[in-house]
């Protein structure tokens, strides 16, 4: 009973409404190889959603995932052209590595510095598109410039899915083991919840948030080699945007802006909600402009629904207290 009343359950009939919704239109949209298509291209901001989702969490905001996605993605793309033989498992590793780095930088300076995380992360997701325009001197790189087995990787189907699809499921079940049984992942709750209160622990609440940073690095950095394999295409402003759309699905997911209160598979499915609405207003001739007015709504009416939600447990804790004295 307690998940048919939880945000999930009421995002998971929202997505479900909205599907029954589509197929009234366009019936071939909810067939299981269109609905599989959907999640292959949802795949990369369902990752960087997760790594934004413990960001979040910690009371803190990566604005650079974006950046860090096309930083990432256009070295790994310099790399195959250099080295086309590379192995797809070096490449993924590197941009894992790179990603993480890059992470590192923001959380090192929201940690060391006191700066504020939206600050640092403006800026830093500024300096990684300059990098970008640096490093390939506003030139891109292209599909035939691009090994076979780069661009093949991520669109392998396996049992209906895309190897991009699989990655993104591996990637929502290791963030699920390390919310619910770690120490560091509950960590993530208890900094964002209360930091005063964490620090009392024993728990480092900068510590915390520069390991999210890194964890969201990583995660940016791994859709960087998806996005760019799968698109097969390299260039200055891919993505662009982009770290937008990943903080709505956070917010739609249930993720609380004040922190300490979110779920993976809340994340995931506001993630699904987005990919969505955006591969089905074309398919129903609704511009896509109107996904900005839809996923604005949608952020609204999700913030209300947090803030209302937390009004009413900080009222029932207040009674509380005073019930104990």
């Amino acid at each position: 009973m307690s998940f048919v009343k939880s945000r999930e359950a009421i995002l998971l009939a929202a997505i479900v409404l909205l599907l029954g919704l589509i197929a009234t239109r366009f019936p071939a949209f909810i067939t299981p190889h269109n609905l599989a298509s959907v999640y292959s291209d949802t795949t990369p901001l369902m990752i960087l959603a997760l790594g934004q989702m413990v960001v979040i969490l910690t009371r803190c905001i990566d604005l650079s995932v974006a950046a860090n996605l096309a930083l990432t993605g256009m070295v790994c793309a310099m790399i195959n052209v250099a080295a086309p033989d590379l192995p797809v498992g070096l490449t993924i590793l590197i941009a894992l590595t790179m990603g993480a780095a890059l992470g590192a930088i923001n959380g090192l300076l929201v940690w060391k510095l006191a700066i504020p995380p939206i600050v640092v992360t403006l800026g830093t997701m500024t300096i990684f598109r300059g990098v970008i325009f640096l490093l390939s001197d506003g030139q891109w790189i292209n599909a035939h410039e691009m090994s076979a087995n780069f661009t093949g990787f991520p669109r392998q189907v396996i049992l209906g899915v895309t190897v991009m699809g699989w990655i993104g499921l591996a990637v929502a079940l290791l963030m699920a083991l390390l919310m619910a049984r770690t120490a560091l992942g509950r960590s993530f709750f208890a900094v964002g919840g209360n930091p005063h209160a964490a620090v009392y622990t024993g728990l480092n609440v900068g510590r915390a948030q520069f390991l999210a940073f890194v964890i969201s690095g990583a995660l940016a950095g791994l859709a960087g080699y998806l996005w760019i394999a799968r698109y097969a295409v390299a260039y200055v402003d891919i993505a662009g945007g982009f770290e937008l759309e990943v903080v709505a699905a956070c917010v739609i997911g249930g993720i609380s802006i004040a922190g300490g209160v979110g779920s993976v598979l809340g994340t995931v499915l506001g993630a699904m909600f987005l990919g969505i609405v955006k591969n089905a207003l074309p398919v129903v001739d609704i511009s896509p402009f109107w996904q900005l007015a839809i996923s604005g709504a949608a952020i609204l009416i999700a913030v209300t629904f947090n803030a209302r939600s937390g009004r009413s447990k900080g009222r029932v804790i207040l009674k509380s207290a005073e019930h104990a004295q």
